[in-house]
């Protein structure tokens, strides 16, 4: 396998980036190119506005087996220290918040630094063949790649020190039931089901869903308060109204969402007051 394709990227017309670890030799374990190939693809991502959804995913059968330790003392480590700029991580983009959704594809072991890939993600659509753990617990290596940091918030604290302290396996049945997976399909299926929820995505309006998105992720870990994470989330999402929310109230006025029962016991003046209260705004 020639090293220059460690990292495949591919973008759809329609949206879709789908970034590839392909190092299946190694159960696509990251070694330092790789690790910034990783960086820099989902940077690129995150900076084109043709593209709203990123899929992040292994080849052959595994998600990533975390840091390749074979070359460790072999190749320089791209890893800096933690800025106030989207710094490098030991395994790539782990430090980075992207502004647009992130979906994982887990097939196989997500594993030591790949699980800290896989936390990455908004959402993980997991195959039945999936494994996560702190494998790196065996070898005497910290989780430095946003473990210990986004795994509690995910999973509960509970759980989450029951997988950094044992470093067991984790099904992705149990996976499923703690969070971890928010989708279990059968084997081969977890990168065609990330598409499926990915086109999903690009069907709502994308500011909206991007506002809602940043609200939830400042308020697990940037606001202060309760009332900081409140505020900003009416501050934040009143932007939106005029760019979005204006027009789909106007077509939900217009019949576009005449299943909604609630809508329909309005009488006239009442739905009026609904649409003259979002174009105030």
């Amino acid at each position: 396998m020639s090293e220059s394709n460690t990292v495949l990227t591919t973008r759809s017309t329609t949206g879709i980036t789908i970034v590839t670890i392909n190092r299946p030799r190694l159960r696509n374990a990251v070694d330092s190119p790789t690790a910034r190939k990783l960086y820099d693809a989902l940077r690129a991502f995150d900076a084109d506005e043709t593209q709203k959804v990123c899929i992040l995913t292994g080849a052959d059968g595994a998600f990533c087996a975390g840091f390749d330790l074979h070359t460790v003392s072999q190749s320089p480590h791209p890893a800096e220290p933690v800025g106030e700029s989207p710094s490098i991580a030991p395994m790539g983009p782990s430090r980075l918040r992207l502004s647009k959704p992130l979906i994982a594809a887990v097939e196989g072991h997500a594993v030591a630094g790949g699980l800290e890939l896989a936390l990455l993600a908004d959402i993980r659509t997991c195959s039945e063949t999936a494994v996560f753990g702190v494998f790196c617990r065996r070898w005497g290596v910290p989780l430095i790649d946003g473990g210990t940091v986004r795994l509690p918030h995910i999973v509960g604290f509970g759980r989450a020190m029951d997988m950094i302290l044992t470093g067991r396996a984790v099904d992705a049945q149990e996976a499923l039931a703690m969070g971890l997976a928010n989708r279990v399909v059968p084997k081969g299926q977890a990168l065609a089901e990330a598409i499926e929820l990915a086109e999903e995505l690009l069907r709502w309006p994308q500011k909206c869903l991007r506002a809602d998105r940043e609200s939830a992720y400042y308020a697990a870990f940037d606001a202060g308060t309760f009332r900081e994470a409140m505020q900003n989330e009416f501050v934040e999402g009143s932007k939106v109204v005029q760019a979005e929310s204006v027009h789909g109230a106007a077509r939900f006025s217009g019949g576009a969402a005449r299943s909604a029962g609630v809508w329909q016991t309005l009488d006239v003046s009442q739905r009026q007051r609904v649409i003259i209260m979002f174009r105030s705004q």
